[in-house]
């Protein structure tokens, strides 16, 4: 059984070297979604009965690790020395420095990276993170498969 959920969060970034627009200051209203696999957990009594997890469980764990750290944030490549200078010079801005250039793709890859064992199989019942879905538009979006 596969199970998915859907967050959004707000980010700016840019792309340096881009041949086009992107590589302006920039940002998104970017949604994730989170695709979980195992079996049903048939656990008389227990809260997650029937469920593979219960959907505000999945939805914690990605806040946590993910969309609070990168909401409302500037996602900076770590090579990117003029903008982490200059974001640097902000007071109490809230930056987040990217091993890579965060692009759909990258960031799709660092939030795969980042919650794979953050879902832990709790009752036995196989459960594996699947895929991570960057949308960085309604239209445009990367996955990240496991």
């Amino acid at each position: 059984m596969h199970i998915t959920t859907r967050l959004e969060f707000d980010a700016g970034h840019r792309i340096p070297n881009h041949k086009s627009q992107c590589k302006n200051l920039h940002g998104h209203r970017y949604a994730i979604e989170i695709t979980l696999s195992g079996d049903i957990i048939t656990a008389e009594n227990t809260s997650d009965n029937g469920m593979v997890m219960d959907f505000s469980d999945v939805k914690a764990i990605a806040k946590d690790a993910v969309v609070n750290v990168w909401d409302h944030a500037f996602l900076v490549y770590q090579h990117d020395t003029d903008v982490l200078n200059f974001l640097n010079t902000l007071p109490n801005h809230k930056t987040v420095v990217f091993p890579t250039v965060p692009t759909a793709e990258n960031m799709a890859a660092e939030a795969f990276r980042i919650l794979k064992a953050r879902y832990q199989d709790t009752y036995g019942n196989h459960l594996k993170l699947e895929k991570v879905r960057l949308y960085e538009t309604p239209n445009s979006w990367a996955d990240a498969l496991g």
